[in-house]
């Protein structure tokens, strides 16, 4: 089942949950079917910011009450851990506000936070600003091109090899973004 129909049956309900453990394809694909009229905008707004405000405070408290368990422990063995370290200490608030908008770090973020020395009170403020700021702005989008999409998909209906191509242009540019970054960040360190 995908996850338009999984929403499209449940509901925001199933906006909140997707947004805390799927994220940004889930908060499109509310604003995709609020378009559609299945449920109100700001419903799915709401329960997107909700639902991704509250996972990465779960994250969060996880890693400041369990720094020392072995599952937490595990995580710090990885690249993206320390990366997330790194930044946070580079850039304090910046990081803690962003690191929901940056592709790899959805996860791994809150439980690096709580690990560090960040105040418990300045996480929760800035995480519920950057929770409604997220949840707003990729329902905005599924709302906003989510007619564009449909229309996109009812044109290309039949024409798999079409798809396949846009797929691949898309996976080519992402590959693209993420070894710049990856060169960039050899080169740096």
């Amino acid at each position: 089942m995908s996850i338009e129909a999984i929403i499209a049956r449940y509901g925001v309900i199933a906006v909140f949950a997707g947004a805390g453990f799927e994220g940004e394809t889930a908060a499109v694909a509310g604003g995709m079917l609020a378009h559609q009229g299945f449920f109100a905008l700001p419903a799915a707004m709401g329960a997107a910011a909700a639902g991704s405000f509250i996972a990465d405070q779960l994250f969060f408290l996880l890693g400041r009450r369990f720094r020392d368990n072995r599952w937490v422990a595990a995580m710090r063995g990885k690249n993206t851990f320390a990366r997330a370290i790194e930044l946070l200490e580079r850039y304090p608030h910046a990081f803690v506000f962003s690191f929901r908008f940056v592709y790899g770090f959805r996860t791994v973020s809150p439980v690096a936070i709580g690990t560090s020395t960040v105040p418990a009170r300045t996480f929760v403020l800035m995480n519920l600003v950057a929770a409604i700021v997220w949840g707003t702005f990729f329902v905005a989008l599924g709302y906003l091109f989510g007619h564009a999409v449909f229309v996109l998909l009812g044109r290309v209906r039949g024409k798999h090899h079409v798809m396949l191509l846009a797929a691949a242009g898309v996976a080519a540019v992402i590959a693209t973004i993420h070894g710049i970054r990856w060169w960039r960040g050899r080169r740096e360190g």
